[in-house]
């Protein structure tokens, strides 16, 4: 792999599995240092491990994005270990259970909205504030998702908080272009995760859910990670403000037979 991140100081939040620790791996490859954030201790330093074995140099920073303390911190600590900030993966997110809004909590929304969407905002916040103190821009990637770009009966707050990335990612992409920080934004389908297996463990769900996807399979991490490292790079330089799907014809249509 040509080292086309070379030198570059990149954080990844939720690193510690799945697109994240795949996205992370794949930085160090292409030759970055890449501060990885989570709240998940072991798995976090697990993921800086497999960064090591590639011969780049990690740090994790346990964070919880929800909490702006937590996020200011984490890109202190980057700046204090590696002296700048160029790339950045806001990829923390969680799922919750499908249910109809009219049976949904209020603590359930909140905590959907909380880390998917207002967790996003801070990363960004912080992010911007110390790349704007730099020379040479930066590059920034928020994590969406299909449901960003659609509605989706049963995950209304899940939905709403993707939605908000998109119309975050577009906002600041305004604010920040003339600054050369590009800020874009990556949507999935499903992909083959962690978070995938909680939601779809049921054999049938899993069965209807997959012929949602013309292609016929779940995406793999390491698909989405090769999408965020072009976004990331100098490859992508024209492109903000805008959103990448990668989802293997789920958008494009009902799946019908012919």
């Amino acid at each position: 792999m040509s080292k086309e991140l070379h030198d570059k100081i990149a954080i990844v939040t939720g690193g510690t599995s799945g697109i994240g620790r795949d996205t992370a791996v794949l930085f160090a490859k292409a030759g970055a240092k890449v501060v990885v954030a989570g709240r998940r201790e072991a798995e976090g330093k697990e993921t800086v491990e497999l960064i090591r074995s590639v011969g780049a140099d990690g740090l994790f920073v346990k964070a919880d994005v929800s909490r702006a303390a937590d996020v200011e911190a984490l890109v202190q600590k980057t700046v204090e270990k590696f002296g700048r900030l160029d790339i950045a993966f806001n990829n923390a997110g969680i799922e919750e259970a499908f249910v109809p809004i009219t049976d949904e909590s209020e603590e359930n929304w909140d905590r959907v909205i909380d880390i998917n969407l207002k967790g996003t905002w801070l990363c960004l916040r912080s992010e911007i504030r110390q790349m704007l103190k730099q020379t040479g821009g930066g590059a920034i990637v928020n994590m969406s998702s299909v449901a960003g770009l659609m509605g989706a009966a049963g995950s209304a707050a899940y939905a709403a908080s993707k939605h908000g990335v998109i119309g975050l990612t577009k906002s600041t992409a305004l604010e920040t272009a003339k600054n050369g920080i590009r800020i874009n934004a990556v949507c999935p389908a499903v992909i083959e995760t962690p978070m995938g297996a909680r939601l779809f463990s049921d054999p049938g769900i899993q069965k209807f859910i997959l012929g949602l996807h013309p292609i016929g399979r779940f995406g793999k991490p390491m698909e989405i990670a090769e999408a965020v490292l072009w976004m990331c790079s100098d490859r992508a330089s024209f492109m903000t403000g805008n959103s990448l799907v990668l989802d293997g014809g789920f958008l494009a249509g009902p799946n019908l037979p012919v």
